[in-house]
């Protein structure tokens, strides 16, 4: 539950500062739905079997492409995983990533719209 003190004229001389810094960002139901893409950066630690086991398990991607996605992020730096709803892309890089750091790889990826 939040609760909000409003300021009242008593209180007027009292200043207090929380050092927390919120920013609230509005996206409409448009921006929401639309796809974004998500993107695999290479990196000389994680493991080619660790890449195509997370591009399988979490992004549900056949073996075959799995595989042909951690080659080209291998030879480019970079690849194209998938087309996902925002919230959707956000989870599966969020689920990929701390598998990646619980296993002590540095693996990246990177969310932006199409």
């Amino acid at each position: 539950m939040l609760w909000i003190k409003l300021q009242t004229e008593e209180d007027a001389d009292v200043q207090t500062d929380t050092g927390i810094d919120l920013e609230f960002v509005v996206l409409d139901e448009e921006e929401l739905d639309r796809p974004y893409r998500v993107i695999i950066h290479n990196d000389d630690v994680t493991t080619f079997e660790f890449v195509i086991n997370i591009l399988v398990v979490v992004f549900q991607l056949s073996f075959a492409r799995a595989t042909h996605i951690a080659f080209e992020t291998h030879y480019t730096g970079a690849s194209y995983v998938a087309s996902l709803p925002l919230e959707e892309a956000k989870s599966k890089v969020f689920k990929a990533q701390y598998a990646a750091r619980q296993q002590g790889f540095p693996l990246t990826f990177s969310i932006e719209p199409e």
